[in-house]
């Protein structure tokens, strides 16, 4: 079973080279679940529910969330309609929305879609990994599919995470520094396992954001209006083969796409 995961789509350049390159990565790659973190989509801060709907109507199967999933206020209404919309599982109790999908996948394999959030450096929320120990306990056992985005700030919260979830889910991959790393691996126990997945947008940038504007930050203090970057263009994903019996992963590979002109 091949499973392809987007990074950090961020603002329209992010949606534009999905758009462009999503058809034919799906059939060259043959793959049976598309899975892309979405909450920089709109702008680069938030998602929208037209957003939402363009991205799944592209051929993704569900879209994962972070610390802006809730940016957009017309959002939160969405959540309860759209279940292949996740934003973090461990946020508190009485929030609009979900952490985990459950589905069949285009080949008929059952799958589970798990979104988590970091605690360092991130908003102070629910524990992660005992959140993930409680959505993996819940979960049919014959359901081997599952998949883990971690939106996280550290390396080190990202790589425990990894290890702590080895043997129980197909792979965790790691979303919201929107700077690709280069380790991707299969964890001893099965797990497909990269720190960070990289962002799908603007490369000519700092992590999508106008350079100009963050340089004068750094060199002045003051803060100016964060505009998406629009130039440089890149699409960074992992794909990820599965055997859909064991629900171990057996190989991860990194793809970088860069926007024809």
């Amino acid at each position: 079973m091949h499973i392809l995961f987007i990074g950090d789509i961020f603002a329209s350049g992010g949606r534009a080279i999905v758009a462009e390159h999503l058809n034919r990565l799906v059939t060259e790659h043959r793959v049976d679940l598309v899975i892309a973190n979405a909450e920089n989509s709109a702008g680069g801060f938030g998602i929208t529910p037209l957003i939402a709907e363009e991205l799944l109507s592209l051929g993704i199967d569900v879209l994962t969330g972070g610390n802006h999933s809730f940016d957009k206020r017309e959002i939160h209404d969405y959540y309860e309609h759209q279940p292949r919309l996740l934003r973090p599982a461990n946020y508190p109790p009485g929030l609009p929305g979900n952490g985990v999908y459950t589905g069949k996948a285009r080949n008929g394999v059952p799958y589970a879609v798990l979104n988590l959030q970091g605690r360092a450096h991130m908003p102070n929320i629910d524990c992660p990994f005992r959140k993930s120990d409680e959505l993996l306990q819940a979960l049919d056992p014959q359901m081997k599919i599952r998949f883990v985005d971690f939106h996280a700030e550290l390396t080190s919260e990202k790589m425990a995470m990894g290890w702590y979830l080895d043997g129980r889910a197909t792979a965790m991959i790691g979303t919201h520094t929107h700077i690709a790393t280069a380790d991707s691996r299969i964890l001893p126990r099965g797990l497909a396992y990269q720190t960070d997945s990289g962002m799908t947008g603007p490369y000519e940038s700092v992590i999508g954001v106008d350079k100009d504007t963050i340089l004068r930050r750094f060199l002045t203090g003051l803060h100016g209006r964060m505009e998406a970057a629009r130039h440089g263009i890149e699409l960074h994903a992992v794909l990820i083969d599965a055997d859909e019996n064991t629900g171990l992963a057996n190989s991860i590979e990194r793809i970088r796409l860069s926007k024809q002109l």
